[in-house]
This record gives C-alpha cells, structure tokens and sequence, in this order.
C-alpha cells in the first residue's frame, strides 16, 4: 500500500474576508455544512488556472446562494492571503458560505463570506495506488461542496480492506471518480475520461485544455469495470498533482504507463502560473 500519510494539517493561517479569522467568526462553522470550495497548490507564490477556479466559485455560489462575490473580492481576499506567507509553495483552500447558515429558505440578502487557509504544499502519494470500488453517488456532484462524510468514510474502508483509496461506481455500473481524486485512463493512444456524473476538477481541466493544444486524443466514454481490462493505464489527479499511478482497480490489475504518467504531468506544467 502506499503511504496517505503526508496530508498537510499543521502550520495552517486562516482568513475571513482578507483579515485574520476570529474564534466568533469560525465557531458557528464548526457546526454547519453548506458551503463550497475550492483547493489550489501555490508555487512561487503563482497558481495555475486561476481563471478555472474563478468560474468554479462564481458558478458554485449563483447555485448554492444566488450571489456571488465578485472576480475582483475574491482575488484580494486570496493575495491578502498569500501575505501571511514568507515562503512562496503552500497550499490554499477558498471556502465561501452565506452568513444565512443552513436551513434557511432562498430569497435572504445574507452577505457571503470566504475563508482561505493556507497551508505547508502538497504532491501527494508517490503511488502506484490501489482503489477499491465502490457504488456510491454524490449529492450534487458538479459543485465541490463541503460537508461530504462520504469521501472519507469510503476512504478509510478501503484502507480497511487492504486498498489505498476507493473509487466510485454509479447505479448504472459506470466508474465516475474517487474520493478526492478525478479518474484518468489511457488507451494506448489517447486519453480517456470516465462518462458519468462527477466533479471535473480544476486539474483535470487545466490538463484538457493542455491536451487538446498539444494535439493529444481524448474522449469521454462509459468505463465499467469490466472494459478495465481493455485499458492501458490508469492515474488519479486532483489540486496536488496531475497523475498518481493506478494499478489496481477493484478485481483488475492494470499495467504500469510511464508514458501516460509523463504525458500528464507535461501537459499540466505547460500550463503557465500566474499571479493572482
């Protein structure tokens, strides 16, 4: 098994709406769960696909709210952020909620807040991982919403029964993502998408992108576990790293793809950083 250990929890600055979070402030958020989010690694105090998580927190807060914060509020609130570091890699969490709280009807002027944190920067497991399989279905799963007991829960089972991590399965047999991880395939030629219902992270859209410049085929397609065996190679990515090895899916071995790997972290790096 590989090592899951190495998630950042310590060293962690918060902030609400560019200044320091107060106790008042975060003490009613240790008990509620609408809100959204998104996670980003800073490096060199730059991000890649700003303009991605942008769209994800406009789009996510006219969903969930019926508001949004501005483009230009949500930049100063993360560079006021980024102050709080003397180094330039950490990762950065955005949370924004309504000060509404939960359980209150549509409709409410209730302004929106954000927090950010940031933290010691990640890359995630080395791999190659094993992924359990699991049938399991997000509530609402184009929105990076918090409060998901799921993803951690199917998690710690699946190290329970002798795996890394755990991927879902829908109702219809078809493989959508993992836990906090997009699913990535490869064909031998191409790259492959699950077609489901699922979370496209900012990762995997930074690597799209990259792919279709660099001319590289892609596709979505229905992946069961069955058509595994027709696969080539298989990684998971998310806001840590555009490709962890997967090996093991399930029941099904799949072979090592160096050159798949390669292949992603490349067209991830050619997407440029950027100041916020």
């Amino acid at each position: 098994m590989t090592d899951m250990s190495n998630r950042p929890f310590n060293e962690a600055t918060v902030q609400r709406n560019g200044r320091p979070a107060t106790s008042e402030a975060l003490g009613p958020l240790a008990f509620a769960g609408y809100a959204h989010f998104t996670a980003l690694q800073v490096r060199e105090g730059k991000v890649r696909g700003m303009d991605l998580h942008l769209q994800r927190l406009h789009a996510a807060s006219l969903a969930m709210f019926g508001c949004a914060l501005t483009d230009e509020a949500v930049k100063s609130y993360l560079a006021s952020a980024l102050k709080t570091r003397n180094d330039g890699d950490f990762s950065l969490t955005t949370t924004i909620y309504s000060s509404a709280g939960e359980f209150t009807p549509p409709g409410n002027d209730a302004p929106l807040h954000m927090l950010v944190r940031t933290s010691p920067p990640s890359s995630g497991p080395q791999g190659p991982l094993a992924l359990d399989i699991v049938n399991y279905e997000r509530v609402v799963p184009e929105i990076k919403h918090v409060g998901e007991i799921a993803k951690t829960w199917f998690q710690r089972k699946a190290v329970e029964h002798g795996f890394d991590d755990a991927a879902f399965i829908d109702n219809q047999g078809r493989l959508s993502e993992a836990s906090i991880w997009n699913l990535v395939f490869w064909d031998g030629k191409g790259v492959v998408w699950p077609k489901a219902k699922m979370l496209r992270g900012t990762t995997m859209s930074i690597v799209m992108r990259q792919l279709e410049r660099l001319g590289v085929p892609q596709r979505f397609e229905e992946i069961t576990i069955d058509s595994l065996t027709a696969l080539k190679g298989a990684a998971v990515m998310n806001s840590w790293t555009p490709a962890v090895e997967v090996r093991r899916l399930g029941p099904a071995n799949l072979p090592s793809a160096p050159d798949f790997l390669e292949l992603l972290h490349s067209a991830f790096e050619s997407e440029p950083l950027t100041a916020i």
